[in-house]
């Protein structure tokens, strides 16, 4: 009696759990697989996770929800780690022409703009009310489809005034819906067509930056590093600026040259190096050394018919740490995970174990937050899927579909047969009480 007195009274109980996917760092099997789990909740973390007799000898149920996973597969929510989520307009038009032709002038005499910069146009006309009604869109599917948290760029503004109305929007998706938003300022995504190079990257550091810094609308800095793009000598520039103003860099680079970036991220030890499509091996040696994890995107080597898909195996077995991101954009307009996972392993030569420890663990080393999520662990978050699958690997099999039954975010049900914890009503978002 006195022991039971001593258990702690929990919310949420999900029990008989055919397979429990926890994703713990050290598992042998790199998801943590456990048969028939239990997994205790109690206000937003979780508290106790096993087999049926490990949970119940530690915990009180008597006033928990109990939710039944017989028959299904319990995951960590999947942390997307790279988005452009924030963007004015479609680029429909450029993206189906191109199926068929990459020709200038062919697309020219079509009537079609192609490229950043007309995302650019379209984002800086938009009012922030319809760039937050369309980002929610977008949140609420990835919500629906296993995602709990997202990083999400800014980038397409390439002014003081267009960039910090994008991360403000970040802010405000954070605060209404219950999905995180990790931000970050990617205001060197580009610079405009009709202000110089060299000062625009002085705009960036002397008053984008320090703007954002003070205004504390992001937690990283991004740059993109390419040929056409910026050298990894500004990159460095740049990103030097924003750390010594407290916000830590991380780098598009090498998705369609080598030119420094990624030798760049390993010298900083940036929180995360992205694309790596021509990453050379040495190089990715270095990363892994220095801990840089790498983020790879599948659905843009996909969308872009890239000719030189990046290599997982080389980066494994250098012992990178790799996460798996959507990078949804106007040119990949892609809100599932499932999807990327799916790519992952049919396209890049990833095991569905590798693919599944990418999307969640490997996201959230990507982003800082592993203290706190990406796996199923006593003290973390309980940020949780429920798949209605017989095993994991359902989730790269059953192509173009959503295994997703539940969606639990911060220890509350959000998700539940596709019924939402917040709503559109005449294109309003609204949570639901």
């Amino acid at each position: 009696m006195e022991k039971e007195k001593c258990k702690s009274k929990v919310d949420l109980l999900i029990e008989d759990c055919s397979q429990l996917v926890t994703c713990k760092k050290d598992s042998i099997d790199q998801i943590g697989l456990i048969e028939n789990g239990w997994i205790a909740i109690k206000g937003e973390k979780i508290v106790a996770v096993g087999s049926r007799e490990e949970v119940i000898g530690l915990v009180d149920c008597s006033k928990a929800r109990i939710i039944s996973a017989k028959g299904k597969v319990v995951v960590p929510g999947f942390i997307d780690a790279h988005t452009h989520l924030i963007f004015g307009g479609s680029r429909v038009k450029e993206y189906a022409a191109r199926l068929t032709t990459d020709d200038p002038k062919v697309l020219q005499d079509m009537g079609i703009k192609t490229g950043i910069m007309v995302t650019v146009e379209m984002t800086r006309n938009a009012s922030t009310e319809s760039l937050y009604k369309t980002a929610a869109s977008r949140l609420y599917n990835m919500l629906s489809s296993g995602t709990t948290t997202v990083e999400s760029k800014s980038g397409y503004g390439l002014t003081t005034v267009d960039e910090i109305k994008m991360l403000k929007i970040n802010e405000q998706l954070n605060e209404s819906l219950p999905i995180d938003i990790v931000s970050t300022f990617l205001g060197a995504h580009g610079w405009p067509d009709d202000i110089p190079r060299e000062k625009y990257i002085d705009t960036l550091i002397e008053e984008m930056i320090p703007w954002v810094a003070k205004l504390e609308l992001a937690k990283f800095c991004d740059i993109w590093c390419d040929d056409g793009h910026y050298t990894a000598k500004e990159c460095e520039r740049i990103l030097q600026a924003a750390r010594d103003l407290g916000i830590e860099p991380k780098i598009h680079t090498d998705a369609y040259s080598y030119i420094g970036g990624s030798d760049l991220a390993a010298d900083m030890k940036m929180i995360s190096a992205d694309h790596l499509n021509y990453t050379p091996r040495s190089v990715l040696n270095k990363l892994a050394k220095a801990n840089v994890p790498g983020v790879l995107l599948p659905a843009i080597d996909f969308a872009v018919s890239h000719t030189k898909p990046f290599d997982p195996r080389s980066m494994i077995e250098e012992g990178m740490t790799i996460a798996l991101a959507t990078n949804c954009c106007p040119g990949c307009w892609n809100e599932s995970m499932q999807f990327v996972m799916a790519l992952a392993c049919r396209r890049h030569r990833m095991s569905a174990a590798e693919a599944l420890r990418a999307a969640t663990l490997g996201g959230a080393i990507a982003l800082g937050l592993e203290h706190d999520r990406g796996t199923l662990e006593v003290g973390k978050l309980a940020d949780i899927q429920i798949w209605d699958v017989d095993t994991y690997e359902d989730v790269v099999y059953r192509l173009g579909g959503n295994v997703v039954e539940k969606v639990i975010k911060r220890g509350k049900v959000v998700i539940e047969n596709n019924l939402s914890g917040f709503s559109f009503i005449n294109n309003t978002v609204k949570k639901d009480d």
